[in-house]
């Protein structure tokens, strides 16, 4: 079986990067960027409403 991922992108610096929806936090807890360190809710950084959606059913 394959596993999912989420395409994330920060909003402040525009890292783009993939997680598996285990390796973050429930959507509205806060991520920080690995590039930057901005702090925002999770959701904010689905790079789009499909990830999101992956997020909110897997994560």
């Amino acid at each position: 079986m394959e596993e999912a991922y989420v395409r994330l992108l920060c909003p402040e610096c525009t890292k783009e990067w993939q997680a598996t929806p285990d390796e973050l936090p429930e959507t509205h807890r806060v991520l920080h960027c690995p590039n930057c360190h901005a702090s925002r809710p999770v959701s904010e950084f689905a790079r789009t409403e499909h990830d999101l959606n992956t997020l909110k059913q897997l994560g």
